[in-house]
């Protein structure tokens, strides 16, 4: 029977033929656990993970496999983007008995979903000292038919362990500058002078802790915490993990040089890595960081945006190979000496294309294939012939086969987007990134946010999902809708994100402590409450939503609001000196908070010259409202008056008030504005 057929993951929809019987997370998998007296096998991936693919050609696309998966087990398949949660708590317990993660994530669970057997990947037969899938298939069984008590034991105890985790970072004192320092101080210690980022391989763009770094050089003059920042994206922008013709940045770089990517592109990545270069570009004014973050906003709009307005999850890493007819990581972007030849057929322009983009004969990833790079200063090339040989290689280019595309919408994920699109939108005059940014959010409104009373996570083809909004997935969407708010002047915005917040201190939060969960205190109830404040490749949901609360505050003057978020970044107090690199959003988050976050209010045109000037200032996450003389849009409007018949900022910050200015570089001054 195909369970998977009606489902609106594209993960969980290439695995609907299978000859695996697998049925979707749910009551009704357990029921028939417990009925057949079997273990739940469950297997969780997503859609761009490429050795989750890996392991269903060779084990759940095999019938002698699925023969004995089928007789053995009730097999659950998840897709992790649709349910964090699940992920989440089954992935802790992998981490406690492995010390390692990752996806596929293979986890054996009773029919009580109490874990007892964990792994990821397995392959088909024994390899570098891995069993295969078919021996712990056996062992698996063969435990639960020969020592059951054993295996209650182990599930029971594992349990237990997790539902006691809770912590204790919840009703704390705030973070200061000594906390904000000390993580400064760590992160210094763990830069990589040499090639930028921080740490070694497997490197991750670290586009929160960039944030940070700027809104602390922004509040403190500290140019060791800016020098950081532009390295570190001028590595990136010229690396092998940014898409050189197209935009865009790969998911990881597998090297400490970021040279040669893990090719998937997911959303989340380039939404944070497009705000971070426009902040960049804020702060310095680099014409690199302009074009990156550019490019990045064209990429999302062109290759990700979906036929509704939102925006697509994921490119895979895997394309066809048109020479072997396979599915190969890397096969739609990387080239050949003889490749570039045969796209530009002029070998002039080949030998210059060979130059310009670091191209080889011994190449930068597999076969003497190279990941196109921009290695050496771009000034000793002909401007316009670059520009020629782009546009060719890019034509070249498009006639491959392209990755497959993750289509479902994830509510977070879009909130992120929408912030990126709507404040480079504004800041670099381009009105269809705006108009992009404000079209994803009426999907949201009206697909996702269930008359304003629920959020859904997920939704395909304009059909939402029945999974539930996580914390995330409120507070990034909360986000998205203040930046609407800031660069459009619409009141609306503000009014939603009003009502996505509410939800935040409603059934988020732990009303003694203060302390915020991931899953909604009426949701499902998995084996432990979902708890986690560390940033990864996302914004956590504790951090995201102390951030959308504090500008949320700003905003309306709510003190339920502003102490709501002050009582979430006592996480940041705890874990900011000890983990930088795991917390770079809420450190950020800290950085608005101790310069307020600054209040501007513009009497003016909405996108005239001293609401630009307001929105490209500096101040640490500064919430800006901008309208007409006599605008009831936005609060900080309210009683705000033109001065003289001139347009008039308002700036105001803890309880105090700037007089009124009408000049755009007295402001800019105000607001630290560096010129660019």
């Amino acid at each position: 029977m195909n369970r998977l057929a009606g489902v609106t993951s594209p993960y969980l929809l290439q695995h609907a033929d299978n000859p695996v019987d697998w049925w979707p997370w749910g009551d009704e998998a357990f029921a028939e656990a417990r009925r057949r007296d079997v273990p739940v096998l469950l297997s969780v991936g997503y859609s761009a993970c490429h050795w989750c693919h890996v392991m269903a050609h060779e084990s759940f696309e095999d019938e002698a496999t699925a023969a004995v998966m089928n007789e053995n087990f009730v097999s659950v398949k998840v897709d992790r983007e649709e349910r964090p949660d699940v992920d989440a708590v089954y992935m802790e317990a992998v981490q406690a008995a492995t010390g390692q993660g990752g996806w596929p994530m293979t986890v054996f669970l009773t029919p009580d979903a109490e874990p007892f057997y964990f792994g990821t990947y397995f392959p088909p037969e024994p390899r570098h000292g891995m069993p295969s899938f078919t021996q712990v298939l056996h062992g698996v069984r063969d435990a639960w038919g020969e020592r059951r008590g054993e295996v209650a034991e182990v599930a029971g105890k594992i349990t237990a362990d997790l539902a006691a985790r809770e912590l204790p970072y919840g009703n704390t004192e705030l973070p200061g500058e000594g906390e904000l320092g000390q993580a400064l101080l760590g992160l210094t210690r763990e830069y990589d002078a040499t090639h930028g980022g921080f740490g070694g391989a497997p490197k991750f763009p670290p586009s929160m802790v960039i944030e940070f770094l700027l809104r602390h050089h922004a509040r403190t003059g500290a140019e060791g915490a800016l020098q950081m920042a532009v390295d570190t994206c001028e590595r990136m922008a010229r690396g092998g993990i940014y898409d050189q013709l197209g935009g865009g940045f790969a998911r990881y770089s597998v090297d400490r040089e970021f040279t040669v990517p893990h090719f998937e592109k997911m959303l989340y990545d380039n939404a944070l890595l497009c705000r971070a270069y426009a902040h960049l570009w804020r702060s310095t004014g680099s014409e690199l960081a302009k074009r990156v973050a550019l490019e990045t906003a064209d990429f999302m709009v062109r290759e990700l945006r979906t036929n509704e307005g939102g925006f697509a999850s994921a490119l895979d890493a895997d394309s066809e190979d048109p020479a072997s007819g396979k599915h190969v990581e890397g096969a739609h972007y990387v080239w050949t000496p003889q490749q570039l030849a045969d796209a530009l057929g002029d070998q002039g322009d080949a030998d210059v294309a060979a130059r310009y983009f670091g191209v080889t004969d011994e190449g930068t990833f597999e076969e003497g294939a190279s990941v196109l790079q921009l290695p050496q200063d771009d000034g000793v090339f002909d401007a316009a012939q670059i520009e020629r040989i782009r546009e060719r290689l890019g034509a070249a280019r498009a006639e491959r086969p392209a990755p497959g595309r993750d289509d479902k919408v994830v509510a977070a994920w879009n909130g992120l987007a929408i912030a990126a699109l709507a404040e480079t939108g504004a800041y670099f005059g381009r009105q269809d990134l705006v108009d992009a940014a404000v079209c994803a959010g009426d999907l949201l409104v009206r697909l996702h946010m269930d008359d304003l009373t629920r959020l859904a996570r997920t939704g395909k083809d304009g059909q939402v999902g029945h999974n539930a909004g996580v914390l995330e997935d409120y507070a990034d969407v909360a986000e998205g809708f203040l930046a609407l708010a800031a660069v459009t002047g619409e009141g609306v915005w503000l009014e939603f994100a009003g009502f996505l917040l509410d939800h935040v201190l409603d059934r988020f939060t732990d009303a003694d402590s203060g302390a915020l969960y991931d899953t909604a205190a009426d949701a499902e109830k998995l084996i432990r409450r979902p708890q986690d404040p560390t940033d990864n490749a996302t914004p956590s949901g504790w951090t995201a939503a102390a951030g959308a609360l504090l500008s949320y505050a700003a905003h309306t003057g709510s003190e339920p609001h502003r102490t709501a978020a002050e009582r979430a970044l006592g996480v940041v107090k705890a874990l900011g000196p000890r983990a930088p690199r795991f917390i770079g959003n809420g450190l950020a988050v800290a950085e608005a908070l101790l310069d307020g976050p600054r209040e501007v209010a513009v009497v003016g045109e909405i996108g005239g010259r001293m609401h630009h000037a307001a929105l490209t200032g500096t101040a640490p996450g500064a919430v800006v409202a901008a309208g007409e003389e006599g605008s009831a849009e936005l609060p900080l409007l309210a009683d705000r008056l033109l001065v003289d018949g001139r347009e008039t900022a308002y700036v105001c910050r803890h309880f105090v008030c700037d007089a009124p200015v009408s000049d755009v570089d007295q402001l800019k001054r105000t607001l630290g504005e560096t010129e660019g």
